[in-house]
């Protein structure tokens, strides 16, 4: 399989059940739904009760405070999601949108900042797009 396809089932699977206890659950639910449903018609209300399961289990496993089940989740859905994409791949551009659109992590977009410096002789340039300590000897 495709490394990038792997690599996107991956951060999908775990972006899919860290959502599925907060807020924005309903929404990634929908979307994810909708990705089968136009994938694979046939199995779309299943993955639908299969997700709220899902919710339902990781629910029970936070108030038990049991990572390891949790893990056990975002495992189960990579492979889910990962057999989705190697039967259509066509569909990865689908969820790479769904998983901008919810990801908890996305940052703000931040400015381009292009910086050129030229030094001739013994010259030196300090450049950094942040916070920049120099100790010279």
């Amino acid at each position: 399989m495709d490394p990038e396809i792997a690599a996107l089932a991956g951060t999908a699977g775990t972006t899919l059940v860290t959502l599925m206890a907060t807020e924005a659950w309903q929404g990634v639910r929908d979307g994810v739904v909708g990705l089968w449903r136009r994938a694979r018609p046939d199995r779309a209300d299943t993955v639908a009760a299969e997700l709220e399961a899902t919710r339902e289990d990781l629910l029970a496993a936070r108030d038990a405070a049991d990572e390891e089940t949790e893990e056990e989740l975002s495992r189960d859905w990579q492979g889910r999601i990962r057999r989705l994409l190697a039967a259509r791949p066509d569909v990865a551009d689908d969820l790479r949108a769904l998983l901008d659109e919810v990801s908890p992590d996305t940052p703000p977009a931040a400015p381009v900042i292009t910086q050129r410096a030229t030094a001739s002789g013994s010259g030196r340039v300090y450049q950094a797009g942040r916070d920049q300590h120099i100790h010279e000897r």
